[in-house]
């Protein structure tokens, strides 16, 4: 069954939650999930055709937005929360960083661009959405109250071969989920992150045949995961059914890396 046909508990209504990377994926099945909680949806990728995609199919019609944000740059970020704000009446207050990128190479053929772009897009990016997000919500005032969700990645606790800039970059928003939960809390914010494993995405298409194989015989339950299966545990993560959770790491694997 698909996440948005899935029944529907409502447990986000009047919620209004950013996603960046939403435009595929997993930021594309958690946006679809997060409307059917009822949540009002911002969807944003850095490239806004693939943005407005994700919201022709999300329920609840034209109370969801797309906007264009290129997470690399704090004036995009900025200009796009802004946007966000003014669109929907309010800032978001739930927030799930989703937006990343994948490289392969030997780290002593990794070059400097390919390691650049990983830290980039995947920590950089996590770090400017988070402070303008974060930012934003406190501002307005009304109610701080907020939840924020990164995507991390299993590998970024087990490493991997031929993966050193994106390991890298998905261990560093372990640590920085954690920051940022401790610093956050106070302000009624809490900040969890999702450590996905092998996951059926275009990311997770770009890989070999071979290399797939090697890591499907790697999953206890023999398969990869379904953008939806993670899209479901970042939804409960930012809902009040998990209000005493605060910087934690939850794997959604299949059992790889145990």
């Amino acid at each position: 069954m698909s996440a948005s046909a899935t029944t529907s508990s409502c447990t986000l209504t009047g919620k209004i939650a950013l996603v960046t990377g939403g435009g595929s994926g997993i930021g594309r099945a958690c946006c679809q999930v997060l409307a059917r909680e009822g949540a009002r949806v911002v969807v944003t990728d850095v490239t806004l055709q693939a943005a407005k995609h994700t919201l022709a199919l999300l329920p609840g019609g034209q109370q969801h937005v797309a906007v264009a944000m290129d997470v690399r740059d704090r004036r995009s970020v900025e200009a796009a929360m802004k946007s966000a704000q003014d669109q929907c009446g309010a800032p978001p207050s739930l927030l799930v960083n989703n937006a990343g990128v994948l490289a392969f190479a030997p780290v002593l053929e990794t070059n400097d661009d390919t390691w650049q772009k990983n830290i980039d897009v995947n920590l950089t990016g996590l770090f400017l959405v988070t402070q303008a997000f974060a930012r934003s919500l406190l501002e307005y005032g009304k109610d701080s109250k907020g939840a924020i969700v990164n995507i991390a990645s299993i590998l970024g606790k087990t490493g991997s071969l031929e993966m050193s800039s994106y390991t890298a970059s998905k261990g560093g928003v372990i640590t920085f989920t954690k920051t940022c939960a401790a610093e956050l809390a106070s302000k009624a914010i809490r900040v969890n992150c999702v450590l996905p494993g092998l996951t059926d995405t275009p990311m997770l298409a770009s890989t070999s045949e071979e290399m797939r194989e090697n890591f499907k015989r790697l999953i206890t339950l023999g398969r990869f995961g379904r953008p939806e299966e993670l899209a479901e545990v970042v939804a409960f993560l930012l809902s009040e059914r998990s209000s005493y959770m605060v910087g934690s790491c939850v794997e959604v694997t299949g059992g790889y890396g145990m």
